[in-house]
């Protein structure tokens, strides 16, 4: 049986990784701090014989007994909320993390796929933005910090891959949406739910003029299941490029919920890019794939899985404490 160790096990997309891969017939080792990710999104799975667990942040030395095939390195904070209020553990864990578990890797002759991001382009001067444009980030900024820690995670992928010889893949993920997702976790999809959910209005941050493009948790899992099991090195932009402008989203949520709220609009956040499309050729060319699902039919799905939150879990304004968290 194929053994997998995935980092970042118990956050939204994570989880639905650890999902497909028990679906796949692997063993599966899931691996978490918890600092931001929620052991009930794999709760369901503790009572399987071929899932387990650590509790442990990587970015301390890793070790799994036994053989790995493949690792994927999900762990890392992934909303502006939690890498502005955490900022020194996202990088580390991109810098550290990310080389404890390419060292692992090695030992284990393990296949590595490291998750990286679109805010890796920054606020893009090109657009779509293809896998070869180098982008514009601003380093020393307040998002800085995540974007930075996801380019060093590619930059020492790639030096263990060219130096070693080790199998890596490198997947630039875009937006991602579904079930599981925090809802205070300061992204967009489940900010404007939230707000619908409880009444409030919705918060559009500038005039809304900028541009996202959403791709459903399943169809980003099939691509990354994909590029995993795939012969290319380099990175590849997995995303769902139908692009649209935040004003126009929020109309759909409002329609969608089926609520009358206004839109109330606030100054944009520093560094927020205006433009966010993939380029997804490669994915077609190299993995024969492209996303299925349609943004009408994956919000309705998200929307039902926001609905069953308890009034508690709707209203809590803190999504998370880091007054425990190792700052050092």
């Amino acid at each position: 049986m194929k053994r997998i160790l995935i980092t970042g096990a118990a956050g939204f997309l994570g989880s639905h990784l650890c999902d497909r891969f028990i679906r796949e017939g692997y063993h599966v080792i899931g691996m978490d701090n918890l600092i931001t990710g929620d052991l009930k999104n794999i709760e369901h799975l503790f009572k399987l014989e071929h899932f387990e667990f650590y509790h442990h942040d990587v970015t301390k030395f890793v070790y799994v007994p036994g053989h790995l095939d493949y690792i994927l390195h999900f762990a890392s904070p992934a909303s502006p909320i939690d890498y502005l209020k955490i900022p020194i553990q996202t990088l580390k864990v991109g810098a550290l993390g990310t080389h404890n578990l390419l060292g692992l890797a090695k030992e284990k002759k393990a296949r590595i796929l490291i998750a990286s991001t679109s805010e890796v382009y920054g606020d893009p001067l090109v657009h779509p933005q293809t896998e070869e444009y180098y982008g514009n980030v601003n380093t020393i900024g307040p998002r800085g910090v995540y974007d930075e820690a996801k380019r060093f995670q590619e930059s020492i992928t790639m030096a263990y891959h060219r130096f070693h010889g080790l199998e890596t893949r490198i997947v630039r993920i875009f937006n991602t949406y579904g079930p599981r997702m925090r809802l205070n976790d300061g992204r967009v999809i489940p900010a404007f739910m939230g707000q619908a959910l409880r009444g409030e209005d919705l918060t559009v941050f500038g005039d809304g003029s900028q541009t996202r493009s959403f791709c459903y948790v399943d169809d980003q899992v099939e691509g990354i299941y994909r590029l995993l099991l795939s012969d290319y090195a380099l990175p590849v932009n997995v995303g769902n490029p139908h692009e649209i402008t935040i004003r126009d989203f929020a109309e759909e949520i409002i329609k969608l919920t089926g609520t009358d709220q206004k839109i109330v609009y606030k100054p944009l956040p520093k560094d927020d890019p205006m433009q966010r499309q993939p380029d997804i050729s490669k994915a077609k060319e190299i993995l024969g794939w492209e996303p299925k699902v349609g943004r009408e039919e994956g919000m309705r799905k998200t929307f039902e899985y926001f609905k069953t939150l308890s009034r508690e879990e709707l209203d809590k304004k803190e999504h998370r404490d880091f007054s425990k968290v190792n700052r050092r």
